[in-house]
């Protein structure tokens, strides 16, 4: 599903966010990247998205190289990776619902088809009684499962989140882990980005370690 191979990422400034970073994620895993602040795991997943290019290497996500993908469609990339974010970035205007059913919106669905798919979304992850309410008035657990609704409703194949339990409690943070799990159960490449090593410990899944720009294990799958 994801192969990097021999990538660096470099800033203006000479700052080096990543250093000749290989790695494998196969097809179905649930992959946890940890490391300390500033290690490079943002950057990693910016570039999963191709949000950012390397500055040396080649990454290959589903069999793509997106090195050679045009500007221009990038889009139709990103119609089957789903992102959490750890602020969230819900629209604070529009109801649950209505942030859920936006991406189907942009990819030009019925708006009845809109609906029924953000409704479903929205109660697998135990919040189709809130689907009225609008960001604000939801608690921090409420916001994170709105945002994990609106990733995974276009039914992605592969799910990158940034950090998603780094605003909550650890018991909320569980709960959030137990729905990417389910998630990825169903078949959905899950990777997941964190600094909570006691997370990943209770979680029991692959680690790759990330210090300095640098994998220092996990990176191969072994």
């Amino acid at each position: 599903m994801i192969r990097l191979e021999s990538v660096t990422k470099r800033y203006p400034g000479g700052t080096t966010a990543l250093d000749r970073v290989s790695l494998r994620v196969e097809r179905g895993e649930f992959v946890f990247v940890t490391g300390p602040s500033g290690s490079g795991k943002t950057s990693l997943l910016r570039l999963m998205i191709r949000q950012e290019l390397p500055s040396e290497g080649r990454i290959l996500v589903n069999g793509r190289d997106l090195g050679e993908i045009p500007t221009a469609k990038v889009p139709d990339l990103r119609r089957f990776i789903g992102v959490v974010f750890q602020d969230f970035k819900l629209i604070r205007r529009k109801t649950a619902l209505e942030n859920v059913a936006y991406v189907l919106n942009v990819v030009g669905l019925p708006a009845k088809e809109q609906r029924r798919r953000a409704y479903n979304a929205l109660r697998g992850v135990g919040l189709h009684h809130r689907i009225g309410v609008h960001p604000p008035v939801l608690s921090g657990g409420e916001q994170q499962r709105v945002a994990i609704a609106r990733a995974v409703v276009n039914e992605p194949e592969l799910l990158l989140a940034d950090e998603p339990t780094g605003n909550l409690d650890p018991d909320l943070a569980v709960d959030i882990m137990r729905l990417f799990r389910e998630i990825n159960a169903r078949g959905t490449t899950v990777v997941v980005a964190t600094h909570d090593r006691d997370l990943v410990r209770r979680m029991q899944r692959r680690t790759i370690y990330l210090e300095h720009g640098r994998v220092v294990a996990g990176g191969d799958g072994a």
